[in-house]
């Protein structure tokens, strides 16, 4: 029997996709950002923990963390289950973006815009059908944008169809597709699209992969129905500290199936000290 392919949308796969492979990633953010072709020259996927100046800092973990030819730091996510505090997380997380570029040891005037790309699997904005919105500082008054600022792009997968037959409309329902007949349709629209279906087919064939994916799939619905329980009980918890226990609890299980740390760490995307601990705790 043949197994169905892994949908791109389950974050341990889409960051397979994006952020091994710089002609996909390339690709993709040529379509989706209105940058000089110069910056897509040198890209550098990074580690994508937001850095903590105190202990009480609340955690952030990008899925994929991107630097350009000049230092613009850029922040893909892939978001399946909507989420009541989604903007002021996409707005935490660029904020971060800035602040740890100053702690890093630069001058203000160094500071790099930040640009987040925010894909989301169900509707954020019901003001009109638009798939793709680009939310930058801006004076509405006198018309004038505030320079080189943070900028925040939100995709929206359900509403694909505005975009039919477009090169961005092709990496939605890229995106968006559930079936090999899908994805093959969109493979035929463009050749990185193409490569990034190869890298479905590999990882959907890879028993250990689909493991991995399946394993972090089951740890969101799990995290999903538990604060589905919290709220119903009246105790409202922290999404990013949710976020947080449901990778610290992924990593366990991977380390209880005798995963390596590195995949463990490319599943979660959990820096590789944390997994160690975990690991010694467990033992």
């Amino acid at each position: 029997m043949e197994l169905k392919p892994l949908s791109a949308t389950n974050d341990f796969v889409f960051r397979k996709v994006f952020s091994e492979n710089m002609a996909i990633l390339k690709a993709f953010l040529m379509t989706v950002l209105d940058l000089p072709a110069e910056e897509y020259k040198n890209l550098e996927v990074i580690d994508p923990n937001l850095g903590r100046e105190f202990i009480e800092d609340k955690l952030g973990v990008l899925d994929v963390k991107i630097t350009t030819t000049s230092g613009k730091v850029l922040n893909l996510e892939i978001q399946i289950k909507p989420q009541r505090s989604i903007w002021k997380r996409i707005l935490f997380y660029n904020s971060k973006m800035v602040v740890e570029q100053v702690k890093s040891g630069y001058k203000y005037e160094r500071i790099n815009r930040v640009i987040s790309i925010l894909i989301a699997d169900f509707v954020m904005l019901k003001e009109n059908d638009a798939c793709h919105h680009r939310f930058r500082l801006y004076d509405e008054n006198k018309k004038v944008h505030f320079p080189d600022s943070i900028e925040i792009n939100v995709l929206e997968l359900p509403k694909m169809q505005e975009a039919d037959g477009t090169p961005l409309g092709n990496w939605l329902r890229f995106l968006s597709a559930k079936t090999e007949e899908e994805y093959m349709a969109a493979a035929q629209t463009n050749p990185a699209i193409n490569e990034a279906w190869g890298v479905i087919k590999v990882l959907s064939g890879d028993e250990q992969a689909r493991a991995l994916a399946e394993a972090r799939e089951k740890a969101r619905m799990d995290m999903d129905s538990w604060l589905d329980d919290a709220r119903h009980e009246g105790r409202e918890e922290g999404r990013e500290e949710g976020r947080q226990e449901e990778k610290l609890e992924v990593a366990r299980n991977l380390l209880r199936k005798n995963m390596s740390h590195e995949d463990i760490v490319d599943t979660t995307g959990l820096p590789l000290e944390e997994v160690k601990k975990l690991a010694a705790d467990l033992s």
